[in-house]
């Protein structure tokens, strides 16, 4: 799925930031370390990143009707 524009807890913008956690994670950091650079601190928003998982590539795939 897409990742949501706000945090679902807290209403902090977080979509933006999806970009940095993922350039992060593909150089080899670990998930604190991604995290903490792009710039999440509330546990709220940290776990709606380590939640997430990106389905949009699969479900492209697949044709309606």
């Amino acid at each position: 799925m897409i990742i949501p524009i706000r945090c679902i807890s807290c209403g902090k913008p977080v979509g933006h930031l999806w970009e940095d956690f993922k350039e992060g994670r593909a150089k080899g950091q670990d998930t604190k370390k991604a995290l903490d650079n792009a710039g999440l601190e509330r546990y709220c928003c940290r776990g709606l990143f380590m939640g997430h998982v990106d389905l949009i590539d699969i479900t492209g795939h697949f044709k309606r009707g």
